[in-house]
């Protein structure tokens, strides 16, 4: 059984500039198939805009509001939307308020799997 205790995860800044604490990943899990991470973006920061071509993901917000942009259609999202990012899609976030959510990447975030323009 693998269990892994929120505050015992060091916080880093991934290429995109959003903050990430890996709850499950391969940094401190035998995972194999996805990630589990923590993410927070400031009021008034952006993501740079980029893609994934390998890693799907899923964004679960959970406080704050931002727009969340992904192949050129851009939305107002809150606590409780779920989002779908697919591999190959660009995307980017923009924080209206403080944000946190839940970020879920299969296969496993790697920072060599982020693409920028």
């Amino acid at each position: 059984m693998e269990i892994r205790k929120r505050d015992a995860q060091t916080p880093f800044t991934t290429k995109d500039g959003s903050t990430i604490r890996s709850l499950l990943d391969r940094s401190n899990a035998p995972v194999l198939l996805q990630s589990l991470a923590e993410a927070t973006l400031p009021a008034g920061v952006e993501t740079q805009r980029h893609y994934h071509k390998v890693s799907e993901e899923f964004y679960y917000l959970l406080k704050g509001r931002g727009l969340m942009e992904i192949d050129g259609d851009e939305r107002e999202v809150g606590p409780g939307d779920a989002i779908l990012i697919p591999a190959g899609a660009w995307h980017q976030l923009r924080a209206l308020q403080d944000m946190q959510f839940l970020c879920c990447c299969a296969p496993p975030y790697s920072h060599d799997d982020t693409y920028f323009i």
